[in-house]
């Protein structure tokens, strides 16, 4: 069963710089390429868009300059790239991005402190890129959803995609703190949803259907199978059970939902919401 992956990253140590990555045992020390992804994805993903990596601050747009060239021979459907919104030349990166294969951007919120999106220039930045026709990705910690709500609520005409379900403490057993500040988003048409990410929040003793399936449930119920793209989170999932069981879990719990649906979910929405060509 093919997918359309919206989250998939890479690391390029000649290339970019990853501090981020210093002390997680599954990812420090290492690149992980575009042959790295293949083999993990055989025969279940038809095409994948970028997802920026949270590079390091000097390399942020070098990132998706390389990303473009990739985009260029057909290895991507296109980026999510990285932003800065508080700073006041944002502008002339967003211009630049029209060239670069840019279909969404992402500033990583959950690593700044949360007054950051108060920010009038931020606030302001964001409001443009709703008026260029980009969504904006949240990345946020479940205890900073209601971040996610204002933003959305403030720019209603403008397109939000949360990310990680909404990244709920599953190794904490939080799942009913996170499931009301979710249920916030429902009546939310412009915010959608990625069905990722959730399993590097889990324990490997919880790396189970019966543990994950009512966290993806209650994303479903919520958003509707409409608003939900999927998204693998390589290599980051290598810190949860890997991608290749990822995709195996993703296909037992679609199974439960009619052809249309697991197949919206699994590509089609991510056509609507990105735009674009993917392959067959």
């Amino acid at each position: 069963m093919n997918y359309a992956d919206t989250h998939q990253h890479l690391i390029l140590r000649n290339r970019l710089g990853y501090a981020w990555t210093s002390g997680i045992a599954e990812l420090e020390n290492r690149s992980f390429t575009l042959d790295d992804y293949a083999a993990d994805t055989t025969g279940t993903v038809a095409q994948s868009f970028f997802m920026e990596t949270g590079v390091d601050d000097a390399d942020y747009k070098d990132e998706a300059r390389y990303i473009a060239g990739q985009i260029e021979q057909g290895r991507f459907a296109g980026q999510i790239a990285s932003c800065r919104l508080a700073e006041r030349d944002f502008e002339t990166w967003l211009d630049e991005c029209g060239d670069l294969g840019v279909r969404a951007f992402r500033q990583i919120l959950h690593v700044v402190p949360d007054t950051v999106s108060d920010d009038p220039v931020f606030r302001a930045n964001l409001a443009l890129m709703g008026r260029r026709d980009y969504p904006f990705e949240l990345c946020l910690r479940a205890d900073q959803l209601r971040i996610g709500l204002d933003l959305a609520q403030a720019n209603p005409s403008m397109r939000f995609i949360l990310n990680h379900c909404g990244n709920p403490d599953i190794a904490g057993d939080r799942f009913d703190a996170w499931a009301d500040a979710l249920a916030r988003f429902k009546g939310l048409e412009s915010v959608a949803i990625k069905l990722s990410g959730i399993t590097a929040n889990a324990r490997q003793d919880q790396q189970t259907d019966a543990v994950i399936f009512p966290y993806m449930r209650r994303v479903i119920d919520i958003f509707g199978p409409e608003r939900v793209v999927w998204g693998s989170d390589w290599p980051v999932c290598n810190t949860g059970m890997g991608l290749p069981n990822w995709i195996a879990t993703c296909d037992r719990f679609l199974s439960a939902y009619s052809p249309s649906e697991a197949a919206g979910i699994r590509m089609n929405n991510a056509l609507r919401l990105y735009g674009g060509a993917l392959a067959n």
